[in-house]
């Protein structure tokens, strides 16, 4: 059920109809996120994102809001490394009105100098927040630390110095820099008939023509070592990690299983290890990180200062048993349904549908069917599972990153007997 289109100007439409809902998600994506900005601009993108919120030629930011609201809609946007995704969610019948919304947003904001230091002083308590969420500020840390000095390793919300040096005419120019049809999508999922949604979409981005300049996406290397930040903070926070696979990686699917069997759920090795067995964390977990031409793989725990060391050590016992022992088939079977179950739960949600229209679009140049998802996630072999761990799980190649009140003499790291 999904269906796409070119329009004239080189702007792509995306549609997956689902005729048994009755919302629709909508969002109009754009191909740039902080991986493209220059270190003195570090966190334009992010501003861009919130400043469309605050005002065009034909409405305030209060009639923005009150627009969604009074349908009952939700009206949102996010910014990430490589993208910037505006969307929406409406009840069927009021497409048009989100789109329109959208799209006098994307194409008409204003960049009123008065709203736009107001909103740097919210992006300023945003930062705020992030050092006061421990759990939240470990993540970034792990990516400046595993991609020292890269633009991929730095936080898409940008430094205090960074977002509040930025003018409304340098938000204009890195829209103008990189808001094109060509680098541009307008995706949607649900109750939405594809040939009216183009239609529609060709009525509100008439005017809207040029191209942007296409970057190379950042590939930096992983550059593996050990950060200890003191923090005021009840528990500790702990992330151990390795390089991983970018998104683009044909062999993502078998880390997909790797992921899962590690941390992936109640049943998996860490889960049962740390928190069943020694009850020494209520949150445990492995993620990914992965990116078009990069990847990171980690673990992270939040545990009581005096169990970090003993969280570090089960972790590393973990990573090895992934190494040298080869999984079992009921493990493996188990997970691979994990996924799949995953998988088709979030197919429910226009939301997750219409994210993964923008974000496949971008990332892969194509459209993957939850049917060759599954197809690749059953065909996943043990023997490829142990391999990747080998690969990736090099002892001497793994980086530590602990916050909290640990002092970093009390944490015992060699990295070669991992």
């Amino acid at each position: 059920m999904i269906r796409a289109t070119t329009l004239p100007n080189g702007l792509r439409v995306l549609t997956e109809t689902m005729p048994s809902v009755r919302s629709a998600s909508i969002g109009i994506w754009a191909d740039v996120g902080s991986s493209l900005e220059t270190k003195a601009s570090r966190g334009i993108s992010h501003l861009v994102e919130h400043m469309l919120f605050k005002g065009t030629n034909r409405r305030s930011a209060r009639e923005i809001a009150e627009a969604m609201d009074g349908v009952g809609g939700n009206l949102n946007a996010f910014t990430d490394k490589e993208t910037t995704c505006y969307y929406a969610k409406v009840i069927d019948r009021h497409v048009p009105l989100a789109l329109d919304v959208l799209a006098d947003m994307f194409l008409h904001s204003t960049f009123d100098a008065a709203e736009l230091a107001k909103e740097q002083k919210v992006v300023l308590e945003e930062i705020k927040m992030y050092e006061d969420s421990p759990d939240e500020l470990i993540h970034d840390l792990f990516l400046q630390t595993m991609w020292r000095g890269s633009h991929l390793g730095d936080p898409t919300i940008g430094f205090v110095d960074t977002v509040t040096a930025i003018t409304p005419n340098d938000l204009r120019m890195h829209m103008a820099r990189h808001y094109a049809p060509n680098s541009v999508v307008v995706a949607a999922a649900g109750n939405v008939e594809h040939d009216r949604f183009v239609e529609l979409v060709a009525e509100c981005f008439a005017a809207f023509h040029g191209t942007s300049e296409r970057f190379a996406p950042d590939a930096p290397r992983a550059t593996p070592a050990v950060l200890v930040r003191q923090k005021e903070s009840e528990q500790a926070y702990v992330v151990v990690g390795s390089r991983g696979l970018s998104a683009r990686d044909e062999r993502r699917y078998a880390l997909s299983v790797l992921d899962t069997l590690l941390g992936g759920g109640m049943s998996s090795r860490l889960f049962q290890e740390i928190r069943e067995k020694r009850g020494l964390v209520y949150t445990v977990y492995s993620f990914q990180a992965a990116y078009r031409e990069a990847g990171l793989f980690g673990i992270y725990a939040g545990t009581s200062p005096e169990n970090v060391q003993a969280c570090i050590d089960v972790i590393a016992e973990q990573l090895a048993a992934l190494r040298d022992v080869r999984v079992g088939n009921d493990e493996l079977r188990l997970a691979k349904e994990h996924i799949k179950g995953g998988l088709t739960l979030s197919l429910e949600s226009t939301s997750s549908r219409m994210i993964r229209l923008g974000r496949n679009e971008f990332t892969l140049g194509r459209q993957v069917a939850p049917e060759e998802i599954e197809e690749r996630i059953d065909a996943v072999t043990a023997d490829e599972v142990t391999a990747l761990a080998q690969e990736l799980f090099v002892p001497s190649e793994l980086g530590l990153c602990v916050l909290g009140p640990v002092d970093e003499a009390a944490i015992a790291w060699n990295r070669d007997a991992a």
